[in-house]
């Protein structure tokens, strides 16, 4: 069963700068939560564009596990989209959408659509899985700010 996370944010900064801040993979980590062990594999700095590969490592209840995604969407300063290749998840795929508002102002737009592993057993835990995405994302919302200034 496919599941979806969607997630807004607006920022008093202009829709470039807040874009060439997502396209520094670096800054992935910046954002992800400390409780995730979240570790770039790819050497840095990663060339963001379509077709971009990027390995990562996370911790998912103490055990590492690797990820792999794919940009097949690169479209600065208004889209992006990361897809999993290889991951805790059946799938995984990511649209990041940055909006002019006008006035140096920006709003972030995330749009999520996953899939948990070992269907129809996997989805027993989508309340616990759901939970921890929006508390991902709760977290990105609440450092992002802080990151570009607000």
């Amino acid at each position: 069963m496919r599941h979806h996370l969607h997630a807004e944010l607006e920022l008093p900064r202009p829709q470039e700068e807040v874009f060439a801040f997502f396209a520094q993979a670096e800054n992935l980590q910046r954002i992800t939560p400390d409780s995730l062990g979240f570790e770039i594999l790819t050497p840095l700095p990663i060339e963001m564009r379509a077709g971009t590969l990027i390995d990562y490592r996370i911790r998912l209840s103490g055990l590492p596990v690797r990820w792999r995604t794919r940009i097949p969407v690169w479209e600065p300063p208004h889209l992006f989209v990361d897809e999993q290749l290889k991951g805790p998840y059946k799938s995984w795929v990511h649209r990041h959408r940055f909006e002019d508002l006008g006035g140096g102002r920006t709003r972030i737009l995330d749009d999520v659509t996953y899939e948990l592993p070992f269907t129809p057993l996997g989805d027993l835990a989508y309340p616990l899985i759901k939970r921890q995405v929006e508390a991902i994302f709760h977290h990105r919302n609440a450092v992002i700010p802080k990151l570009l200034g607000k």
